[in-house]
């Protein structure tokens, strides 16, 4: 039993270390976590330029991965973080209502813009890239199922990567992809733009676009949250 019992501590030990490094490597970034764990910008100046923040209706969003018909009339960006709980929840409980309601009826496309947090959400969204267009939503669904798995991991990236090779991406390809510098350089300068540009303070971030301009949505929402944004910038 007290053998038992100093294991139990010794794990809770090394968790709790986890999750301090992980604590101070956003505060280094310039990010705290609100108590509905939605994260946020520290910096009082950031917030007070984020708040003068207006998009242009021609702003430039990225436009990698995209679910629906690339031509619907309205368009949800969706910047999450992989590690964010806040975006797991909409991505595994509010998208596939948006997906029914409004994708898969030609009204309305999603964009997933991955905004990494930490060095294992940037490696998520490395391997991401690695698994091919056809299947990257499936395996981004993947990686938000199993978040407490391999984001509280001893080894995260090893456990990242198994989860690309499942996927049937080979392991040695899954390998490099994590040291591929033009997708490091792309996830990272549209991280940076989402920030700077946008006026993104947390994730989840949403922007609802269309002809009637830019709409920022900053943290979780409902579907029925969504609906209305989604209907009042749609002519249907």
């Amino acid at each position: 039993m007290e053998k038992f019992i100093k294991r139990i501590s010794a794990i809770l030990t090394v968790v709790v270390l986890y999750l301090l490094v992980g604590g101070f490597y956003l505060q280094s970034k310039g990010f705290v976590s609100d108590p509905e764990n939605f994260f946020v910008l520290a910096s009082p100046a950031q917030a007070a330029q984020k708040a003068k923040k207006t998009i242009p209706d021609n702003y430039a969003f990225p436009n990698q991965h995209v679910m629906g018909d690339k031509n619907a009339p309205v368009t949800l960006y969706e910047y999450s973080s992989f590690a964010c709980t806040h975006c797991a929840t909409f991505h595994l409980q509010v998208l596939p209502q948006i997906k029914k309601e409004f994708v898969d009826k030609g009204m309305l496309k999603v964009v997933f813009v991955p905004l990494p947090l930490d060095k294992n959400s940037m490696d998520a969204a490395l391997l991401a890239e690695c698994v091919g267009e056809d299947k990257y939503f499936d395996f981004i669904n993947v990686l938000f199922k199993n978040q407490g798995d391999w984001s509280l991991s001893f080894h995260p990236q090893k456990t990242l990567i198994q989860y690309a090779v499942f996927s049937g991406v080979n392991k040695d390809m899954a390998e490099a992809c994590l040291k591929n510098d033009a997708n490091a350089e792309i996830i990272l300068t549209n991280r940076q733009n989402g920030l700077s540009d946008i006026g993104i303070s947390g994730t989840p971030s949403f922007v609802v676009s269309s002809k009637k301009g830019n709409e920022l949505v900053e943290g979780y929402k409902s579907f029925d949250d969504f609906k209305e944004i989604i209907n009042k910038h749609s002519n249907f």
